[in-house]
């Protein structure tokens, strides 16, 4: 059925009228007051889309009303003064002619029908995988296909926010859009895509929009400063020590990859982010002496930055301070030693050793003043330039008989009677004596060093004697206590 709105305006003119017209006008003048009309149903289609297309007239002598055209065509109604046609498959853009006789003068009208295809293809290209912060970066949108040409229009995007918007190139196979972009720190793992936006309102359409697969950027700053690297100047073999390094200005700090190695080793690092300041510390341990290069790599994105320090590693074995005895009885020779490793020069007791890597000693015969006598050895190993400096010591002990010192015990006392005092006597040796105070004529023992009740019984002469392993020693005390009375002192 042929739609109300291409039915051919004809069919209400009313035929006296027609008459009168057709009988005052000559042919030629009846074709242009009588002309053809052409109408379509939708000049705007889709691409494979099909419309009605209605040619009339209001002559009342028309004649082969048709559609010329290049597309396929269906006649679907027609009558007197019109015909109507479907034309299907319509994939390109045309022009159709509707073209008939009044009075056998050739009529003709035209228009065009605009075919509207949708892009195959909206892609933004991928972006860089890492992109600094204050440099330009090119977004691309590729778009295939895609017409009216003149409607169709690109735009870039970030999120929502629209950056560019430019109208389709060229045909429409294949074309890129480019817009530059000053990367930010607010473009981090921001989403970009492009849309296309073919815009059929004013042909009493919609705007149709097509967009593509959005792609998330990830920008970064570092700064030019190369990482402060904390390293020791020297290490004992054997030993460990740790590394500091430390990188400030970093943008995004949590994506820093920090490796830090000594050698060829590389360190387990623990890494901490404060802002934007990364800090990486590990311990190096070392077994082999030399010089060693310990190294700071931080990258982020497609940047890296990277500090290099020299570790010197050295062996500094001893001072090993020996004594030929270490207990040696009074009167016995004793050799004291020190000894250290290669290009160590040692120093015993102020008297160095011939050079560096021998040892230092000297002989002496022990004696009790000897005995607890502390040596002191001194070791230093020059590395580039610095004295390093290790320091031992040892304890000679020489074993001697008891003595008791006759200037802590006193040999003569008087004390009174019925009051308390302390006997005060030392002895001295290696090892150590024990010292006893008897009474030659009871036999008693007065307590040493205790505080005892002084009686009459204790006077007399006592028999102090010191012992030991070495040896004894005795030494005589006369001990006298007075009896008072009534103000008046008498010896027992």
């Amino acid at each position: 059925m042929v739609p109300s709105e291409l039915l051919p305006r004809v069919c209400g003119t009313s035929p006296i009228t027609l008459l009168l017209v057709c009988c005052l006008l000559p042919p030629g003048a009846q074709a242009q007051q009588f002309p053809l009309r052409l109408e379509v149903q939708n000049p705007v289609v889709p691409a494979g889309g099909s419309l009605l297309v209605n040619c009339s007239t209001d002559c009342p002598n028309p004649k082969l009303i048709t559609l010329e055209t290049s597309l396929f065509k269906e006649v679907v109604g027609n009558g007197l003064g019109w015909a109507a046609f479907q034309l299907s498959n319509v994939t390109s853009d045309s022009e159709v002619f509707c073209s008939g006789f009044c009075n056998n003068i050739q009529m003709k009208r035209s228009s065009n029908i605009t075919v509207y295809r949708f892009p195959e293809r909206v892609e933004l290209l991928p972006l860089p995988r890492w992109q600094p912060v204050g440099e330009n970066f090119t977004l691309r949108c590729q778009v295939a296909g895609g017409t009216p040409r003149d409607r169709l229009f690109v735009v870039l995007l970030r999120g929502e926010e629209e950056l560019s918007r430019q109208p389709a190139p060229g045909e429409p196979a294949e074309v890129e859009v480019t817009v530059p972009v000053l990367a930010g720190r607010d473009d981090h793992l921001a989403n970009f895509s492009c849309r296309t936006d073919l815009d059929l309102r004013p042909q009493g359409l919609r705007l149709f929009q097509n967009v593509s697969a959005p792609r998330q950027l990830r920008t970064f700053a570092l700064p030019m400063t190369t990482p402060h690297l904390v390293v020791p100047r020297f290490l004992e073999v054997g030993t460990t020590s740790s590394v500091n390094c430390t990188l400030d200005g970093l943008f995004p700090a949590s994506e820093v990859q920090v490796q830090l190695a000594l050698g060829h080793q590389t360190l387990n690092s623990t890494v901490e982010s404060h802002g934007n300041t990364i800090t990486a510390t590990a311990t190096a341990s070392v077994g082999q002496e030399g010089t060693q290069e310990v190294v700071c790599n931080m990258t982020l994105g497609s940047d890296s930055r990277e500090a290099r320090e020299n570790l010197t590693i050295y062996s500094f074995q001893g001072p090993i301070l020996n004594l030929s005895e270490p207990s040696a009885p009074e009167g016995t020779a004793v050799i004291v030693t020190c000894l250290a490793g290669p290009r160590v020069q040692v120093t015993l007791e102020g008297l160095p050793a011939a050079a560096p890597g021998q040892p230092a000693q000297f002989q002496l015969n022990a004696t009790e003043r000897d005995d607890r006598r502390i040596f002191f050895c001194n070791a230093s190993l020059e590395m580039d330039g610095n004295i390093l400096q290790r320091n031992s010591s040892v304890q000679l002990r020489v074993l001697y008989g008891p003595k008791i010192d006759q200037a802590k015990c006193p040999q003569r006392l008087t004390w009174k009677d019925k009051t308390i005092h302390v006997l005060q006597c030392q002895a001295r040796g290696n090892p150590d004596p024990q010292l006893r105070c008897f009474q030659e004529s009871s036999g008693v023992e007065v307590p040493i060093g205790i505080p005892f009740l002084v009686g009459l019984n204790y006077s007399g002469t006592y028999s102090c004697k010191a012992a030991s392993s070495r040896g004894t020693h005795t030494l005589i005390v006369v001990m006298n206590v007075r009896v008072c009375r009534s103000g008046v002192t008498s010896t027992v």
